[in-house]
Parts: C-alpha cells; structure tokens; sequence
C-alpha cells in the first residue's frame, strides 16, 4: 500500500509555515486551539463568497492579529469602508474571545495560482451540473495561463451522477510530491450537488526554493 502524507504538514519549516503562530502555557493550549478553529471556521461560512484562500492568525499577548488572504477584497470591506469593523464585532459577539482582534486583509493578486481559489471555482461550476472531465480541462487552462509548472487535481465521488462513486485524476507539468524543496500549494474542497457530495483535491507545483 501507498504511504500518503499532507503535501503541507510534510513541508513546515521547509517550504510552509504554520498557519496559526503563538505560544502558549499547557493549560492555555487547548482553548487556544479552539479559538483558533472557531475563529476560521466562521469567517469561512460569514464571508463564504469573498474567495478566502488563506486565514492566518498570530498571537501577540492580549491581541489577536487575524491576516485574511482574499481574491475580493472590496466584498469584505464593504461600500462604506466598514467591513473590517463589522466583522470583527461580530466575532467578539459570536464566540464571546477576549483578546483584542485586529483584522489585515491582504489581496492575492494572481488567484489562479493558488490551490485554494482555483478548488473553489471547481466546486462552484461542478454545483451547476456542469460536466466534470470539462471543468477539470477549464481549471487545467487557467492554472497554466498563471504560469503554474505543474498541476494534478482529482475528483471523486458519483461523478455526473452515475450509481458507483469513481476516482478521476489528471496531471500536466511536473507535481514532484516527494521533493521537501518543491512549493506544493495543496487544497481539498468538497462540491455539495444534488446526487451527493464531490471531493476535489488540488496539488499546484509552484516552483522549488530552498529557504521560506
């Protein structure tokens, strides 16, 4: 049997860094570990069309620094520029956190290079019924306009609604999973449609580079 690692934990400290940064006493850990989920978790479902493709959280002593990553940063910042303020109210409302939260939105300019974005579209267009072997070949063509090196994205599940859930994959470029050094930008999402739900898994080849 194939052994099979996450492309991103396989990598921290190499090529990936972890996604929430802090340090904190043992009897601390936990909640702040809860925190953290609760934190992504509703800003994934709040602003679940303002294509998010990364939420990063630092801890600085009594303040939470949340960076947002977003192919949309108007729809989180709102018409009247109070976007940032509204959200923030609301997660101290909701899950009741203590710590003053600060809240960066960074604007990813090339959306078609990151595995996050492009596994969203994919969801998006399978949804609509549309046919999965060419919404693969359509997300294939903007990776490679992005100039991405390589890419593989698979989909499983009961693929245009036939009986017996099946695997489909394909690969262009080179996607070397076992190279530390390789920037694997890697994403799983899943496609809720009417005869069941559809996993898609996303492994973009970004380059190799020896220091993070």
């Amino acid at each position: 049997m194939g052994q099979k690692t996450h492309p991103s934990g396989f990598r921290i400290g190499i090529t990936e860094s972890h996604k929430s940064s802090w340090f904190s006493t043992m009897k601390k850990y936990p909640k702040n570990l809860e925190e953290d989920y609760k934190i992504r978790s509703y800003i994934e479902k709040y602003l679940n069309k303002a294509n998010i493709s990364l939420i990063k959280i630092d801890r600085k002593l009594d303040q939470i620094e949340i960076n947002i990553h977003t192919g949309r940063p108007g729809m989180i910042l709102g018409k009247m520029g109070n976007g940032i303020d509204s959200l923030r109210e609301k997660i101290n409302y909701k899950l009741n956190v203590s710590n003053k939260i600060r809240i960066n939105i960074i604007e990813v300019k090339e959306p078609d290079k990151e595995a996050e974005l492009l596994g969203q579209w994919i969801a998006q267009q399978l949804e609509k019924r549309i046919a999965f072997r060419r919404v693969i070949r359509q997300g294939i063509q903007r990776a490679n306009k992005a100039n991405i090196k390589g890419i593989k994205i698979q989909i499983s599940g009961r693929l245009n609604g036939a009986e017996i859930a099946r695997k489909e994959w394909i690969r262009e470029g080179r996607v070397p999973l076992q190279t530390l050094r390789a920037n694997i930008n890697y994403t799983y999402t899943q496609a809720h449609t009417i005869y069941g739900i559809l996993g898609i898994k996303i492994w973009l080849f970004k380059g190799e580079q020896i220091q993070m």
